[in-house]
């Protein structure tokens, strides 16, 4: 779940780190994406594909519910 506004943060945060410390900095990148990921899964974030998904789902469930009903109406 990995999205472009997650690797903004973390490129954000290494550009604060000292430019000489490659190997912290991979460190600190490797933490830094297995901590938030962790996290927004704790949160119950889905992606914005999924959510697109669902959101299809629903619009079609409610327009044949919207028949359904406007039939039993007659």
């Amino acid at each position: 779940m990995e999205s472009n506004k997650i690797k903004e943060l973390i490129e954000g945060i290494l550009n604060i780190l000292p430019q000489n410390t490659k190997d912290m900095r991979d460190d600190v990148k490797d933490n830094l994406k297995i901590l938030l990921n962790d996290y927004l899964r704790k949160i119950d974030v889905v992606t914005r594909e999924e959510f697109d998904v669902q959101k299809e789902v629903l619009l079609k469930t409610r327009k044949k519910l919207d028949d359904l009903e406007e039939k039993f109406k007659k």
